[in-house]
């Protein structure tokens, strides 16, 4: 994720100095997204190490959508809609789903230790999901306020990238110790670090925080369904229960907002505009 930020920054650093006044003025919001991405990896790896990958992965990316969620209403007083509740739920649960069959089907010891390291993990998986969600907020605070998505990710990425690279330096060996090895080390931060982080800086600006938060619950899903189709792995009934669920947490979100109704007393429900509507939108305050 460090060498993913620093090529983000490299590659807007023309769109960062022409906004360099602009990202000084909200310094406070830069750092606070810069310091979450550097705290996001080492606690989320931390958390699948201690308490195994399957509550790992379900308390860190899981309850992400709840901590973007609390964010926006506390320091943005977004009302959470209905729909938002019912995608969260429903990806949450197929999330969950997805750990436990895979957690079921595997071989062997999943890394999980004593209790103690596993209560360690979970809360190290809250701060992931913490961290995470606040990045997140943080980058759409910077877009929603006129600095381009480019210059704000690259600035916020690029950052906590530079805040990375002792642990790199530190921990990294193993990434050099090979060719296959260093392959590997530059696939994840071309794609997933760098280009994906591009594309989801892109949906900041169209979504709100904690909808684009919750679309990531597709992550383990997609995993899942590569393991079957290209490594050949059985996916458990439950495990495909839960992949569908995430899908219906996607349609959910993407579905047309219905027409503004009004109900007898005169209030207005607007449905899902505050959720996909752009994010100039600010929902009730």
């Amino acid at each position: 994720m460090g060498l993913g930020g620093l090529l983000q920054a490299l590659v807007a650093a023309p769109r960062i100095a022409r906004d360099a006044g602009r990202l000084r003025a909200r310094r406070g919001i830069v750092l606070l997204g810069a310091v979450s991405v550097a705290v996001y990896p080492l606690a989320f790896y931390s958390s699948m190490h201690l308490a195994g990958v399957a509550v790992g992965t379900v308390v860190s990316i899981g309850t992400a959508p709840l901590a973007s969620a609390v964010i926006e209403r506390v320091l943005d007083r977004r009302r959470l809609t209905r729909r938002w509740l019912l995608a969260a739920a429903l990806g949450l649960l197929g999330t969950v789903l997805l750990c436990v069959a895979e957690a079921a089907h595997a071989d062997g010891d999943t890394g999980a230790g004593s209790m103690a390291a596993v209560l360690l993990g979970v809360g190290l998986g809250l701060v992931a999901a913490t961290t995470y969600a606040l990045y997140s907020w943080a980058a759409h605070r910077l877009i929603t306020g006129g600095i381009p998505s480019r210059a704000a990710m690259g600035a916020v990425f690029g950052i906590g990238g530079l805040l990375l690279v002792p642990v790199l330096l530190a921990t990294g060996g193993p990434l050099v110790s090979s060719w296959s090895h260093a392959a590997v080390g530059a696939y994840m931060a071309v794609v997933p670090m760098f280009a994906g982080y591009v594309l989801f800086g892109w949906g900041l600006a169209h979504v709100p925080a904690s909808t684009a938060t919750t679309l990531s619950l597709l992550e383990p899903a997609v995993a899942a369904v590569l393991a079957v189709l290209v490594v050949g792995e059985r996916l458990p009934a439950a495990g495909w229960a839960g992949i569908v669920l995430v899908i219906a947490c996607l349609a959910v979100l993407t579905a047309p907002a219905p027409a503004v109704r009004r109900r007898s007393g005169g209030e207005t429900d607007a449905g899902l505009a505050a959720v996909v509507a752009p994010l100039g939108d600010r929902g009730a305050q």
